[in-house]
């Protein structure tokens, strides 16, 4: 997958996991290719997300339309979802 993907950071206010977040994904994206959008999850789009997704409180991460996680980035849980699958390869 190309630059076409795309990861949407959902934050709040003053939100230190969100920063910390918004700091690992910014890092991330060259590498594996992807768009970040970063919303405010009190904002209309933010709520729809945050309550579609089940996204419990913030920083709240949506990857190509599904959701991710919510509260404290795991970077290791994220480069695994966003590795690209080797086809052929696995168990």
């Amino acid at each position: 997958m190309g630059a076409d993907r795309e990861v949407i950071l959902l934050t709040s206010k003053d939100c230190r996991f969100c920063e910390e977040a918004n700091n690992i994904l910014e890092r991330l994206r060259e590498e594996y290719r992807f768009n970040m959008i970063e919303i405010d999850m009190r904002s209309p789009r933010g709520v729809e997300l945050m309550q579609a997704g089940g996204l419990l409180f913030p920083p709240g991460i949506v990857i190509d339309r599904k959701p991710f996680g919510y509260g404290r980035l795991s970077e290791k849980k994220l480069r695994r979802r966003l590795a690209p699958e080797i086809p052929g390869g696995g168990d």
